[in-house]
């Protein structure tokens, strides 16, 4: 009888242990495994996305006509800039049009769609010295509207930013309240846009392989989507399973007095 109570005991928690196992993330890697880290992460900038650009020079006069978004800059006869005007600051940043450029103060057209934000800090950097305006200035570039969406079998769908511009796959799902316990763990799929195009990569969060992925660092614009392991359907479907789950308990429990009995 205790033979036969061993193995009944084991049969439940084998089916615990695997289906627990199943929401496990990461579960190839290995505790004091060391796993290289990629290269430092830059979001590159596309069509749509609002920059802040803030020059900063140790002559503060110099750095204004860069810094206004209402004011005139006129050159006199010495190689001196006047600002004329409020000289309002730029708050809402410089928009990258469909043809990848920003409109610049006194450096004109810019073109900097698929660059990062240093790449185009440096770009302006270096402008602003060969034009002689500034000789050592400081440039600062910030990326304002980056955003993504996280849809399915989450804890709370929905839009979400980030202010630094770098947020990461794990991450993404962490800010929606986590994986739910209808999600199918191995079917994580990221829609991203490139070339004009939507591509889907799908992820499996069981894997480490997710570190590799290109979809690791979320671009602007993606979008998360966890697949549940059902479809919305009707309420009937789920009491379907629901019964079914109910009768799988009561069998195994039913099989497991059984044995004690005998």
């Amino acid at each position: 009888m205790k033979g036969k109570l061993f193995i009944g005991l084991a049969i439940l928690l084998m089916t615990s242990c695997a289906s627990r196992r199943d929401f496990l993330y990461f579960q190839n890697m290995e505790m004091g495994e060391s796993y290289p880290i990629a290269e430092r992460h830059e979001t590159v900038l596309h069509c749509d996305d609002r920059l802040s650009i803030k020059v900063s020079s140790k002559n503060p006069e110099l750095a204004i006509p860069f810094n206004a978004s209402s004011a005139s800059v006129r050159v006199n006869s010495n190689g001196n800039m006047n600002v004329e005007g409020s000289g309002k600051t730029n708050d809402r940043g410089y928009l990258v049009g469909p043809d990848g450029m920003i409109d610049f103060p006194i450096l004109g057209k810019l073109h900097v769609e698929g660059l990062s934000a240093l790449q185009v800090a440096d770009l302006i950097k270096k402008k602003i010295i060969e034009g002689n305006y500034i000789k050592e200035p400081l440039v600062d570039v910030e990326l304002l509207n980056f955003k993504y969406t996280v849809l399915g079998a989450v804890g709370s769908n929905g839009v979400y930013t980030a202010d630094d511009g770098r947020v990461t796959l794990v991450e993404a799902i962490a800010k929606a309240g986590d994986l739910s316990s209808k999600a199918k763990i191995d079917k994580v799929a990221v829609i991203r846009e490139k070339d004009g195009k939507r591509q889907v990569f799908m992820h499996d969060l069981r894997s480490r392989d997710i570190f590799d992925s290109p979809c690791y660092y979320l671009q602007q614009n993606d979008i998360v989507y966890v697949e549940p392991k059902y479809r919305k359907k009707d309420t009937e479907d789920r009491s379907v399973q629901y019964v079914g789950l109910t009768a799988s308990l009561t069998t195994a429990v039913t099989t497991l007095l059984m044995l004690l009995l005998k």
